[in-house]
């Protein structure tokens, strides 16, 4: 494959990581095929993390940094994409394969990309991938349960047509979940891929970022309100994710952040389209029904990437 076709750039908004985002960054040089571009975005940065990355990205020319105005707090789900769109209008390269947002508190081995160019290169239909997320658990590391279909919102890895076809993110929360979805809907596969290579560690649990894990629960539970999620896919996700941590509370906080936010007659996502599809493919998973869109399997080939690097393809400064 050409190195014209595997041209990534990465997104990261951030805001007071300076506990992690050394990990990011050692993670980031150490790929064996580096982005074009990595955009960070400080979202308002009162810690070192401004001082960190400044200091990579004079070591490292694909490393670009923006300001963006502090508002004044940590906002997750809509903050988090309008930092990233924040950036998003300030890339420099404007020629590339391959987009993707990516957290501030994740950490992966050196062939992450290149191993998942190879699924993209393998699947003409695979319009968004990731790994699987992992946490650390004393010397352990334990899977953070993600569906087989859905790719890990810490690393969103889109191919660049189904990320302009289904018109990016929404500013809403449970962004990731409605972009993958409508990824299917317009024919593209999605999926978080069980493999040594692009599992990586997620150094926070998934949704205790602000607030708390609890807030980030009944936060989730509003999200899936507003997405449109089906009451009854609802209760069995709140139900299966009583068995992990933080143990039964967790997925009650979901539900009650669900029905609290249809009590509030909370606006939801305006595509009845959408919704449809989305509970369609709900209730195929209770096993009650089946999805709408039928994605052809991947085709069995022998296709093969050659591992690049930064060098040479260097961003379009302006």
């Amino acid at each position: 494959m050409s190195k014209t076709k595997n041209r990534i750039v990465i997104i990261s908004p951030v805001r007071n990581e300076e506990t992690l985002i050394t990990g990011v960054i050692r993670s980031m040089i150490n790929q064996t095929v580096q982005p074009v571009e990595w955009l960070i975005v400080d979202d308002g940065s009162t810690d070192r993390t401004l001082e960190i990355i400044e200091q990579a990205a004079q070591e490292h020319k694909w490393i670009h940094i923006e300001r963006k105005p502090d508002r004044g707090k940590r906002s997750v789900g809509p903050g988090v994409v309008e930092a990233f769109y924040y950036g998003y209008d300030r890339l420099w390269t404007k020629d590339y394969d391959f987009i993707c947002k990516m957290d501030g508190d994740v950490e992966f081995k050196p062939k992450y990309f290149e191993t998942l160019l190879t699924f993209f290169a393998n699947d003409r239909y695979l319009g968004a991938a990731s790994g699987k997320p992992m946490l650390e658990e004393g010397e352990k590391l334990v899977e953070e349960r993600t569906h087989d279909e859905m790719v890990a919102g810490m690393i969103n890895f889109y191919r660049r047509e189904c990320f302009e076809e289904i018109g990016g993110f929404v500013r809403e929360v449970h962004w990731d979940g409605i972009a993958f979805h409508r990824a299917r809907m317009n024919g593209w596969r999605t999926c978080s891929i069980d493999h040594p290579d692009i599992n990586f560690i997620h150094k926070r649990l998934m949704g205790s970022s602000d607030k708390g894990v609890l807030t980030g629960r009944m936060r989730w539970g509003r999200g899936q309100h507003f997405m449109g999620t089906h009451p009854l896919y609802l209760f069995a996700i709140g139900v299966y994710r009583m068995f992990e941590k933080p143990w039964f509370l967790g997925g009650l906080f979901i539900i009650l952040g669900y029905f609290k936010a249809m009590l509030e007659s909370m606006p939801q996502y305006d595509d009845l389209e959408f919704r449809k599809s989305l509970q369609a493919w709900q209730f195929e998973r209770l096993k009650l029904g089946r999805r709408l869109e039928i994605i052809p399997p991947p085709e069995q080939n022998s296709l093969k990437i050659e591992p690049i690097s930064s060098q040479g393809l260097t961003p379009e400064v302006p």
